[in-house]
């Protein structure tokens, strides 16, 4: 488009031309966002009906398995019409709806996480002071104080993004709308944009990593004391699939956030973008739940009370 035409609608972009290609990605995503609302709905249903799940634990898992089918939903379902039908437009209310719900999941399932990781630290840690520590409005003040944080940090970052303008190409390189593609796109300075998401994404994503990082250091250290290698092999199974998962996720923000115009290469951006919005919903039930003994037995209670 020419530089004088102001952009008033943008172009997404898949990751190949090629109509089989494109077929292969769509059905991946869909099998990948079914197989995420399935296991996420399961969990949200067991720890809701099943009176023995209701402990601090749980309850963040529950929470977690909501935002995570929302998180999914953002970018997928566009995403599968963009592969299979080439429909590649969106509005810029739209793109910008798009852009805030992705920032706000993005930051507050960070939040969720570390959370997680600082009541698996004191429950295995503190065991006697956990009732206490973890008591029930404890948990809803960081569930409700992490949900108002996601809210304010998106809406700062989606209203200093639309604030640029757009009068360069209307073609966003990636397969949703996100902000570093936009900034590439703005014909406007971008200088503050990018000094805000630098060290925005620097205190929240490196702070919270960090925290998680050391909860499950002292976690560890603890866990090496117990003589029993059975229960040493259980904690290290629940722990490292989450450190992996979170690790995996802060990086590939990271790798796309903290140089957000950056000339890198665009397929390359994209399958970054896969690792931090639709792995994380997608692996974590698995991680949390389906791998959980207690969460087994609670399915099988409910079937048996069910169909039996």
């Amino acid at each position: 488009m020419p530089n004088s035409t102001t952009v008033t609608e943008f172009l997404l972009t898949g990751f190949s031309d090629v109509w089989e290609l494109r077929v292969v990605h769509a059905m991946l995503f869909l099998l990948m966002y079914l197989t995420t609302l399935m296991g996420n709905f399961l969990i949200v249903t067991v720890t809701t009906f099943d009176k023995s799940l209701h402990n601090p634990m749980y309850f963040f898992l529950r929470n977690l398995s909501v935002l995570d089918m929302c998180y999914i939903s953002v970018t997928v379902p566009k995403a599968c019409v963009l592969f299979l039908l080439n429909n590649r437009v969106i509005s810029m209310v739209e793109c910008g709806t798009q852009i805030f719900f992705v920032v706000f999941c993005a930051t507050v399932e960070l939040l969720f996480l570390t959370i997680m990781a600082y009541d698996r630290y004191v429950a295995i840690c503190q065991p006697l002071h956990y009732p206490v520590i973890m008591n029930p409005r404890i948990c809803v003040q960081t569930t409700l104080a992490s949900v108002l944080s996601g809210l304010i940090y998106a809406g700062v970052h989606t209203g200093s993004t639309f604030r640029l303008s757009f009068c360069k190409s209307n073609v966003i390189h990636q397969f949703f709308c996100d902000i570093p593609p936009l900034l590439k796109l703005s014909c406007s300075d971008t200088f503050i944009n990018e000094v805000v998401i630098f060290f925005s994404a620097v205190m929240i994503v490196g702070g919270c990593f960090t925290f998680i990082v050391m909860s499950y250091i002292r976690l560890f250290s603890t866990v090496f004391k117990v003589p029993t290698k059975g229960e040493r092999r259980k904690a290290f199974s629940t722990c490292l699939p989450h450190i992996i998962v979170v690790t995996v996720f802060a990086s590939s923000v990271n790798t796309v956030y903290m140089n957000p115009t950056s000339n890198s290469h665009t397929v390359q951006d994209m399958i970054i973008s896969v690792f931090y919005c639709i792995v994380p919903p997608f692996l974590n039930p698995i991680i949390y739940s389906l791998r959980n003994k207690q969460i087994k037995e609670a399915v099988r209670r409910i079937i048996t009370f069910v169909f039996f």
